[in-house]
């Protein structure tokens, strides 16, 4: 089903988006000096001239694992929907929301439906969904992976993996139960102001509750895990590449609880960077602070801002792709 599509080639999220990305690195980048001279400027220098920058190229590699293993739920997804988008147009549409996670609360990635609306007339109460369910399962995933160390390596959070776990695991239970959340949806068709949402929040859970059904959610979760522990590899090879012989589960639970603890934040910008340097130096043993910090740096450039990267540069092609979609469709 397809609904009327807005003819305004680019909303103005993109634009406020496009300064505040601007913002947002400039803030990074003074975040890591501050933080660098704090620690030893000259010592933090030190390890990254020293880094061996040939592994450099397996860690953006197992980012690109990562991305394309996300790109390959997003759209499968949208087939689960019943949604086609070419994969041409829809690999673009996907890098644009790469660069939304650094956008205040994440808000921007809702970027990816708005074109999916643009480019192929799917309404919100659909692409919207998916979102969900990609990113859910995501998160699902970055805190699995931190569970399996968590008492190992830092006991105190324990109750706090594992009760971000329980919490997701509830909510996705509480979807799968449709009679439930049918009935809360009529309840809110009975209050005046929200009578005309109950049945586009009706239509919004029923393909909610198709993207997280038992096939969907195993192959989605499983994807996951593997992307993300990509991205848990890659932070290893860091190690490597640094002269430091890290275990591999360590570095598995310290780039993602740091991923899990940052979440509050744009892109996890400052608190999952601090997490990382502070957490390798807790964990780790051999690890000083310019270590750590030189880890931490490399890390999110490899991962975090090189999908900045390249959202940017599939954020420029916006109006290029809409319009290039909108002609095949006619």
């Amino acid at each position: 089903m397809s609904e009327p599509v807005d003819q305004d080639a680019t909303p103005e999220a993109i634009g406020r988006f496009r300064r505040w990305a601007a913002v947002a690195v400039a803030l990074a980048v003074l975040g890591y000096v501050a933080y660098a001279v704090w620690k030893g400027w000259s010592e933090t220098s030190a390890q990254l001239v020293g880094f061996s920058w040939p592994l450099y190229v397996p860690v953006l590699a197992l980012t690109a694992v990562n991305y394309g293993l996300r790109y390959f739920k997003w759209a499968y997804f949208l087939r689960v929907l019943g949604i086609r988008v070419p994969h041409r147009t829809n690999g673009w549409i996907f890098a644009s929301g790469l660069a939304m996670v650094i956008s205040p609360a994440k808000a921007g990635e809702v970027v990816k439906p708005w074109m999916v609306r643009q480019t192929a007339g799917a309404p919100y109460t659909r692409t919207i969904p998916a979102l969900i369910a990609e990113r859910g399962t995501d998160g699902l995933a970055v805190v699995i992976l931190a569970a399996f160390s968590v008492s190992t390596y830092y006991a105190e959070a324990t109750s706090l993996i594992f009760g971000t776990l329980a919490a997701i695991l509830a909510v996705v239970g509480a979807i799968a139960v449709r009679p439930v959340a049918v009935a809360l949806i009529g309840l809110v068709g009975r209050i005046p102001p929200l009578a005309g949402l109950s049945h586009r929040l009706l239509d919004t859970y029923e393909a909610t509750r198709a993207c997280l059904s038992p096939i969907p959610f195993l192959v989605t979760m499983t994807a996951s895990l593997v992307a993300w522990g990509a991205e848990c590899v890659g932070y290893w090879l860091v190690f490597r590449g640094l002269g430091v012989d890290a275990p591999l589960d360590a570095c598995t639970f310290l780039y993602a609880f740091a991923t899990v603890f940052g979440a509050p934040s744009p892109g996890g910008m400052g608190i999952a960077d601090a997490a990382l340097a502070e957490g390798a130096v807790a964990v780790l043993d051999g690890v000083d602070a310019p270590t750590a910090l030189a880890a931490s740096l490399l890390i999110r450039v490899a991962t975090l801002w090189f999908g900045v990267a390249l959202g940017a540069v599939a954020l420029l092609r916006t109006e290029t792709v809409i319009d290039e979609a909108r002609a095949a469709r006619s």
